[in-house]
């Protein structure tokens, strides 16, 4: 089950709207009848969980490699030495 198998428009949105979408799959997966239905819906949802987590992975990845620049920018003084 790869992301590959998704719609290029999901692969784009945000966070937020990924997660809303999953919920959206889930309100509908508790309503259903038609388990073949379901399981397709199911399917849907774990590959669409998959990329939420490679997004969330990577922006995690990201926040934190920002956050350490900005940290050595700091203990650096304007001589170019490091401050303990």
């Amino acid at each position: 089950m790869k992301d590959k198998n998704l719609p290029n428009d999901i692969k784009d949105k945000s966070l937020d709207e990924l997660t809303e979408l999953a919920n959206s799959i889930i309100e509908n997966l508790e309503k259903e009848k038609d388990l073949e239905n379901s399981i397709n819906k199911y399917q849907e949802l774990i590959r669409l969980n998959n990329l939420i987590e490679k997004k969330f992975q990577t922006t995690s990845r990201n926040i934190s490699q920002n956050t350490r620049e900005k940290i050595s920018k700091l203990l650096i003084n304007k001589d170019g030495k490091k401050i303990k």
